[in-house]
């Protein structure tokens, strides 16, 4: 088959949807079909061909939401000429997919559209947009949707929209089965081999959870343990650098709970706990392999983030045999109801959309989950085995590469 998938950023750049994109287009070359991925130009990347996957690079940016400017006459001419036998579209309010909108009834190709998430469905500025949406979903032949209960999905299903099938997320079995042993993160931070991990991954947007991490775990004090993120933007971006210059400031004078609890016994808490709280928070740009080691090493999987489709990370995190505790955001409480491998942070939704977990209940069920090992042990073996069995890319890769075959028959 010749499959063309389209996503707004793709390799050597990482994010949710180009890892996603990546792990099927890859897997799917590995299987014998031709695959290109339409994205954006992005400087950084110097070949046209990142393994076996052809790369179409455009200089585009924006979406018919917000507008779109670049050479959007060149994708148009790109997508009308080329024949592929499947084009898929991966995420909405983005140039790569808008574009095509207004294309469908003119190509030839069976066409998916896998939307993750919707997540300006009630934004003023798309309300246009998603009116036309209802429209545009049914020149689609398939939607893949990530979960059985979320706002894409929903909106699918009042409008009528037909062709919806769900494949979930998940993790790669060739990076996680493997015990990544060459890099020790508690080595590498100079840190005593008793101490517990917390760890968050996630490049700093403002809305990873990144901020309210930091003070779920100042709350918790927990003693000897560290509180470790794992990602980019935290030096140059204006959100990131405000988010070092905390992480540095909290090295520096580690007392940033007593300035919430002006009382001396918070203040004598902290004299007494000074060496054991010092320098237990970083922040760190690490390669792929040492995430994946950072994965395996940690105890606790830590991720109260604001808002998501389908978190990779808690797929990674079951691989890895480690625990999760996460915001109920996206279908993070559909993952645990399939995998039990983790547990839901006390989380208010606001009218915003964006998910926010309550610090003091949080801080609580942290270090109490920290001090239950038989329930740790359980959320180990029980995520682990239902990752092995369902959510594996390669098994994944099979189900689009099925519901390829079956569009094409």
């Amino acid at each position: 088959m010749r499959i063309l998938h389209t996503v707004e950023s793709y390799l050597p750049l990482k994010h949710g949807m180009s890892e996603v994109v990546r792990q099927l287009s890859e897997r799917l070359v590995i299987l014998g079909h031709d695959v290109t991925v339409a994205t954006s130009f992005y400087s950084g990347r110097s070949v046209n061909v990142i393994n076996g996957v052809n790369i179409m690079s455009f200089d585009i940016k924006g979406s018919l939401g917000e507008g779109i400017q670049g050479d959007v006459d060149e994708y148009i001419f790109f997508l009308s000429t080329q024949k592929f036998d499947v084009i898929v579209n991966f995420a909405a309010q983005q140039w790569a997919s808008d574009i095509c909108f207004e294309l469908l009834p003119k190509l030839s190709a069976k066409k998916v559209f896998v939307p993750t998430g919707f997540s300006g469905l009630n934004l003023p500025a798309f309300s246009n947009y998603f009116e036309n949406m209802k429209t545009w979903m049914n020149l689609y032949d398939q939607h893949v949707f990530l979960s059985n209960n979320y706002r894409d999905i929903n909106f699918a299903k009042k409008n009528n929209v037909r062709n919806l099938l769900l494949i979930p997320n998940g993790a790669a079995e060739n990076e996680f089965l493997k015990i990544k042993d060459d890099f020790n993160i508690r080595t590498h931070l100079g840190l005593p081999s008793s101490i517990k991990i917390i760890l968050h991954v996630g490049s700093f947007t403002g809305f990873k959870g990144h901020d309210e991490a930091l003070e779920i775990f100042l709350k918790s004090k927990q003693m000897n343990t560290a509180l470790i993120f794992v990602g980019e933007n935290f030096d140059f971006s204006e959100h990131g650098l405000f988010f070092a210059k905390k992480i540095n400031w909290f090295r520096k004078f580690s007392f940033f709970s007593v300035f919430n609890r002006k009382s001396l016994k918070a203040l004598l808490f902290f004299l007494k706990n000074f060496k054991s709280m010092y320098k237990k928070v970083f922040a760190l740009k690490l390669t792929r392999e040492q995430t994946i080691a950072c994965y395996q090493q940690a105890d606790l999987f830590l991720f109260p983030s604001l808002i998501e489709c389908s978190p990779i990370v808690l797929f990674e995190s079951l691989a890895s045999k480690t625990p999760f505790l996460v915001t109920d955001v996206g279908n993070s409480k559909e993952i645990i109801e399939w995998t039990h491998g983790g547990d839901l942070l006390p989380t208010t939704i606001g009218k915003d959309g964006l998910s926010r977990a309550n610090i003091e209940e949080s801080a609580v069920m942290l270090r109490d989950l920290l001090a239950d090992f038989d329930r740790m042990e359980n959320f180990k073996r029980s995520g682990f085995s239902s990752w092995l069995d369902r959510f594996t890319w390669e098994k994944i890769t099979f189900q689009y590469e099925e519901m390829y075959k079956r569009l094409l028959n």
